[in-house]
Formats: structure tokens, sequence, C-alpha cells
């Protein structure tokens, strides 16, 4: 793809329901993001999934941040497009799209761990409808949206391929690889200043060969701190 090319990418959610988020809203939790998450300002929702799942959201938001391409305005000012943003947007079980410095508090951490991020699940596809046609009229016509998930399971590419249609793409590398694997992928391609190579979803080959495994990757620096808007 043209590296000039308008881009944007939408995040699967963490799994607010297991242990790690069982651990960050526990009440006697004494490090800084549970403490943050129990302010009344709250903790980013990219610092959060992040912990709730380790690498693979890692990866994704990381990966993300540094190859989206959000449009410009009529006017080049990308502040023309206030839900782009910095062309990432993460799905949420019960608020559909958000920033990922979009601030959650303990009680909307709650409220997505007992949200069921399934197509036929009115609570998560109603939120996720509305803003994803909210983002497809902001972004126009010649910008491509990206999905780091998923595309083998109809509860992220139903609701979003009927709204996006062909413009929705995935990576290709994904196919026949594990969360961890993934994970691991896009932080090396953001390491490297290595944009992965992408197909649209409609169509495409959902499981193949799984690749070789990766060589261990160092550790990260953490996430930006949280900022005004909220959940």
């Amino acid at each position: 793809m043209a590296a000039s090319r308008a881009r944007v990418f939408l995040l699967s959610p963490a799994n607010c329901g297991g242990v790690r988020a069982r651990q960050i809203l526990s009440a006697t939790a004494t490090f800084a993001l549970a403490e943050a998450l129990r302010s009344r300002r709250g903790a980013t929702l990219g610092d959060l999934f992040t912990y709730v799942s380790g690498l693979y959201f890692r990866g994704k938001l990381t990966y993300a941040l540094r190859f989206a391409n959000p449009p410009d305005g009529d006017d080049g000012d990308r502040t023309d497009h206030p839900l782009v943003g910095r062309g990432v947007q993460i799905i949420t079980p019960t608020a559909g799209l958000r920033a990922p410095d979009t601030c959650v508090t303990r009680q909307a951490v709650l409220g997505f761990a007992g949200g069921d991020v399934h197509q036929d699940n009115v609570a998560y596809r109603r939120p996720l409808e509305r803003s994803a046609r909210a983002l497809l009229r902001e972004i126009g016509p010649d910008c491509d949206v990206v999905l780091l998930g998923s595309i083998a399971s109809p509860k992220y590419v139903e609701v979003l391929a009927a709204i996006f249609g062909a413009r929705l793409h995935f990576p290709i590398a994904f196919v026949g690889r594990g969360d961890m694997s993934r994970g691991g992928l896009l932080l090396r391609a953001a390491r490297d200043g290595r944009e992965l190579e992408y197909a649209p979803v409609a169509g495409a080959v959902l499981h193949g060969v799984r690749p070789p495994k990766l060589a261990p990757l160092t550790p990260l620096t953490p996430l930006t701190p949280c900022a005004a808007r909220g959940v």
C-alpha cells in the first residue's frame, strides 16, 4: 500500500472478565494503575486494556499508533475530525469505539466485564454501529479501516463489514497466528518501522499454516498518562 494512503485502525477489546481484570478491579490493589482506576478521573483505556490483555493488546496499540495515518480536514487540519483523532479507535463491550486516551473509571470497567461481545447482543452492537457510522462520515471516501483483531469470528466482522464494506482490511500475517504471536509480530513491526501488508476482510482466507515462532522481545516503555475525556 502507498504510504500516503489515509488509514485508521480499529482494535479489538481486552477481556475484562479474566484474572488480570479482577486484579485491577480489586479494592485492595495498591499498584498505580489500579489506584488511578479508582480515582475520580480514572485510567486511560489504552493502559487498562494493555494491562488486562498483556502482549497482544500492547502490540496492537503500539503498532496502530506507529502507523495510523488519519485523514486531514478540508483545510489540512486533523482537528476537524474529533472522533478520528490520532487514527486509533478501540472497540469496547458497551461504549462503541473509543480513543486510547479516553479515561475509564472502575464502574465503567465493571460494565465492560458484564458486557457480552457478541454480534447479537444489542447492548454491544448498537453503540458500536453508531460510532462506526460516525467514524465513516468523518474519514470520508478515501481512507482505509484496518481491524487489528480476529476476523474468524463474526462478533467484530459482521458489525464492521456492514458499515465499512470493502474498505475494512486486516493484516495478512495474522492468518495462522495466535494472539500472543500476533502481539509479538506487531511490536516487532512497530519497532522496525515496517508496516505489514493488508487485505480486505471480505473474501479473506481465515485459517492457514501456523508460521514459525518469533524470537523474544525486549521490554517496552509504559503508555501515556490519562487525558481529559472519559467513559
